[in-house]
């Protein structure tokens, strides 16, 4: 069914189809429109399914491993400060083997606050054991949604869609909805590997000692990794139901001839897909890839996609505080071996704008060969000098970011 939906009302409609038994969750924008249409879908009654309002993200995540463990189908949803919040149920969700959805609409970590969109919340979790996909557009974010739940049952691991917070979560897209019956073809009712049951007494989440925990985190890995097999071939029976599939671990845009490759994930894909065909149509031997599922990383794909690449040129929404890009690092890995130069271009950091014209400066600097290792796109050298000075010259120089927020208002001011 074609509609014009925002992306969250999207998400929302596209979990319900999956049959949730047990939806929990605790509003914080940009993800708080989700939770909120499905608890509206539940209360029509168009959802048959407990919904349930927790104190804190930390108790939402925790209601909902309890749920899974017990053997409903469970799913939540958050963004940045509250995924934080949850960390130590992440890792326990994990770690028990739990098929729990989660929708994090990601945005960036404080301090300094900030609502809008980068990847550092998602960044900040991808050791932990869960399944990570990263939507470049709502119609990802239905597939994927529905994808997740199937990968997830079928592992007996927990996946978390990645949807860029207020770009793709409220924005408003034609989509196209899945009916209720091709959604039941592609998501199989739920049989738990594991399920709690006063009637057959077990415990989950024991005490391992040293004699056994190597083992548990190895199969853990295993069974993360079977994820690289199962995501193509679910997404070939997307294809067969819906005529599309979003079950790709990469895909390649142009890369065929393409001597400088670009990579990233998320909604930026369709800014740097535009500059691309641009310069492409001057003669640049341009491709794009696209990194879908992030974890388990594909980097035998990566491998095969960038086998042509003279350069490669990546994309980043967050990075590591004291290294550097996160996503570059994985390339980089995926290619060793390889003489193959990888630029690491930090943009969008806390919804920052990530400009076409920026972009296609850069990747004509990258066709040159004089584009930089590390690149902080359009960043305010006038800004981080005047910090940077005041530092050096008072011990009591105060909080940059306030002292930040000073400088660029008295430069508005002069303006």
């Amino acid at each position: 069914m074609q509609a014009q939906l925002e992306g969250s009302q999207a998400v929302a409609r596209a979990v319900a189809l999956c049959r949730p038994d047990v939806v929990c969750a605790y509003p914080i924008s940009p993800q708080t429109h989700i939770i909120e249409a499905l608890g509206a879908l539940v209360k029509s009654g168009q959802l048959d399914a407990e919904f349930v309002n927790a104190d804190s993200e930390f108790s939402a995540l925790s209601v909902t491993i309890g749920a899974s463990a017990v053997g409903a189908r469970a799913y939540t949803a958050t963004a940045s400060q509250g995924l934080l919040f949850m960390m130590e149920a992440v890792y326990n969700a994990a770690g028990l083997g739990l098929p729990i959805v989660l929708t994090l609409a990601n945005r960036a970590i404080g301090a300094p606050i900030n609502i809008w969109n980068d990847h550092s919340d998602a960044m900040s979790v991808r050791d932990s054991g869960w399944v990570q996909l990263f939507a470049e557009t709502n119609q990802d974010a239905i597939d994927l949604h529905i994808l997740a739940v199937a990968l997830a049952e079928e592992l007996s691991v927990p996946v978390m869609v990645n949807v860029d917070g207020f770009i793709l979560t409220h924005s408003i897209e034609r989509v196209d909805l899945p009916s209720a019956d091709e959604v039941d073809s592609l998501v199989p009712p739920y049989l738990p590997r594991q399920s709690l049951d006063p009637l057959d007494p077990v415990s989950i989440g024991a005490m391992v000692g040293p004699e056994a925990f190597t083992e548990v985190r190895y199969l853990a890995q295993v069974r993360l990794q079977r994820a690289l097999d199962v995501i193509p071939r679910l997404g070939e029976h997307h294809l067969e139901v819906l005529g599309r599939s979003s079950g790709h671990l990469v895909q390649g845009y142009h890369l065929d001839d393409a001597e400088v490759v670009v990579v990233a994930m998320g909604s930026v894909l369709g800014t740097i897909k535009d500059v691309v065909d641009d310069l492409r149509a001057n003669g640049e031997k341009m491709g794009v890839l696209s990194i879908t599922c992030f974890r388990p990383f594909p980097a035998e794909a990566v491998r095969r996609a960038l086998e042509r690449a003279t350069r490669v040129v990546v994309i980043e929404k967050a990075f590591s505080i004291g290294y550097g890009g996160i996503l570059s690092t994985d390339i980089a890995l995926a290619l060793r071996g390889r003489s193959t130069p990888i630029h690491e271009v930090i943009a969008g950091l806390g919804g920052r704008p990530v400009w076409a014209d920026s972009l296609r400066e850069t990747f004509l600097a990258a066709l040159e060969g004089t584009l930089v290792e590390t690149t902080f796109l359009d960043l305010d050298h006038s800004l981080v000098d005047g910090e940077l000075a005041r530092v050096a010259q008072r011990r009591r120089s105060g909080p940059a970011a306030e002292n930040v927020l000073r400088d660029l208002e008295m430069s508005r001011r002069d303006s």
